[in-house]
């Protein structure tokens, strides 16, 4: 890895993705292998669509917003800023904006995020919990 700043730059955010949310990737290239960073921003009102990541572990930091995630068999938890959800490869999971405002969310993957590595897995849910 090469010394360097990553810039966030909203004019750069996509979506909405099929999984419910916008995305702004911030550091996801082939000089850091080890990680990618990206911010995920799910509306008022939305719940993200299950799905996991196949040989990458995600961590959610909660930057902005509050949100309720469910992870794998875990009871949905409450989250706010500052918490750190751990999610194991192949768990899947999603998240629940019940607020007024945006939540603002920092995925960090290691290794880092390739579009291969994502499963919608709504299908297996449909009926529990959804």
């Amino acid at each position: 890895m090469k010394p360097g700043v990553n810039r966030a730059s909203s004019s750069k955010e996509f979506g909405p993705t099929p999984e419910h949310c916008y995305i702004l990737e911030i550091a996801n290239d082939s000089d850091d292998e080890a990680l990618s960073v990206a911010r995920a921003r799910v509306k008022p009102g939305v719940t993200t669509a299950w799905h996991k990541l196949n040989g990458v572990a995600e961590r959610y930091l909660i930057a902005a917003g509050h949100g309720r995630v469910e992870v794998g068999a875990l009871k949905a938890v409450d989250v706010e800023p500052g918490d750190v959800v751990r999610i194991p490869p192949g768990i899947s999971q999603r998240i629940t904006n019940p607020s007024n405002d945006d939540l603002l969310i920092y995925c960090i993957c290691t290794p880092r995020f390739s579009p291969e590595c994502y499963e919608d897995t709504s299908a297996a849910h449909q009926g529990a919990n959804t």
